[in-house]
């Protein structure tokens, strides 16, 4: 009898442990892997400290490939699924083709979690936890990573081309697309610093630089720079790379807003912030410029708030054991 009593007030303190430490974001929880599999958050951060180790670029590319994982029927890894029979996936869609990559990194990091804990972790869980990593490890600010995402059995071409902004949308547009997923123009803003790291592909920005009139927002000298870097004689070099932010390239810090200022906001998207935003968007980028701990505060924030937009929980969809396909008992 006594020992039955103690057993249930253990119970009753772990329920009452459990409900403190709840999410007030639908079902997700900061421990939601605490006892299937603890070790899953230090498996992830080990695998994306050696990839970045090999490749520095490679941060920028997983905190990329979460976002636009989210912006395409939510935060459920069909960016990750590779065209089957029944469905074509997301990686040919114009936004992601020749930009999103990673796929191999987070292939490694499931094997692992494969073999430590079979099937506790998803790769939606996976891709939020690499993004935050990618962040941390390139000098930018740490976040509790709500967890508890499983992966969906479909992917959807024509939704990624339809859902994710374009390098060369408008003020208007990427506002618009930003709301379609509950997301705010101050959401905006700080979800762009990401590009305070990585690179571009001159065929993301290249129609800003030629004609006889080349984009005015751009600085004579930045302007200049990236032409000849670009061409070749009259000939774009789409694949060349150059640096989304030009002082600090590699570091997570507010010097990509200063770019924004003085006219050397790579992508059109990004200059647009301030050179053609709205008073919202403008003023924002003028307090980051001052102000880094709050735009480190503000960008986690929104990467919270951008990794709960249409969950799939519970019984919804799987956890993919191959991150590039649906499990073999599951039916799309």
């Amino acid at each position: 009898m006594a020992a039955a009593l103690r057993l249930c007030f253990v119970l009753a303190l772990m329920s009452a442990w459990v409900s403190t430490r709840a999410s007030p974001h639908g079902s997700l929880r900061h421990d939601h892997h605490l006892w299937t599999c603890p070790e899953a958050e230090a498996i992830v951060f080990a695998g994306v400290q050696r990839a970045v180790a090999r490749e520095a670029r490679m941060a920028a590319s997983l905190l990329r490939l979460h976002f636009h994982d989210c912006f395409v029927n939510g935060c459920d890894a069909s960016v990750l699924l590779d065209d089957t029979s029944t469905f074509e996936g997301e990686k040919t869609a114009a936004p992601n083709l020749n930009s999103i990559r990673g796929f191999e990194v987070i292939d490694a990091i499931k094997e692992e979690l494969e073999a430590a804990c079979p099937e506790n972790v998803s790769c939606a869980d996976i891709l939020a936890m690499a993004a935050r990593d990618s962040v941390v490890i390139t000098g930018g600010p740490s976040w509790e990573v709500l967890l508890g995402r499983r992966d969906s059995l479909t992917a959807s071409k024509a939704a990624a081309e339809s859902s994710l902004p374009a390098p060369t949308s408008d003020i208007s547009t990427l506002i618009s697309k930003f709301k379609d997923v509950g997301l705010t123009q101050k959401d905006l803003v700080a979800l762009s610093g990401a590009h305070t790291i990585g690179k571009a592909r001159c065929a993301t920005f290249s129609a800003r630089l030629m004609g006889v009139q080349p984009d005015s927002t751009l600085q004579t000298e930045y302007l200049t720079s990236l032409q000849k870097l670009c061409s070749k004689g009259f000939v774009i070099n789409n694949d060349t790379l150059a640096d989304l932010d030009l002082e600090t390239p590699e570091a997570f810090d507010n010097h990509y807003y200063a770019n924004l200022r003085s006219g050397e906001g790579l992508l059109k998207t990004d200059q647009l912030l301030y050179s053609n935003g709205t008073e919202t968007t403008k003023d924002w980028v003028e307090f980051y410029i001052q102000h880094q701990p709050t735009f480190f505060s503000n960008f986690k924030k929104s990467m919270i708030k951008m990794g709960n937009i249409q969950l799939l929980t519970g019984t919804s969809g799987e956890i993919r054991r191959n991150c590039r396909s649906i499990n073999l008992h599951s039916s799309a």
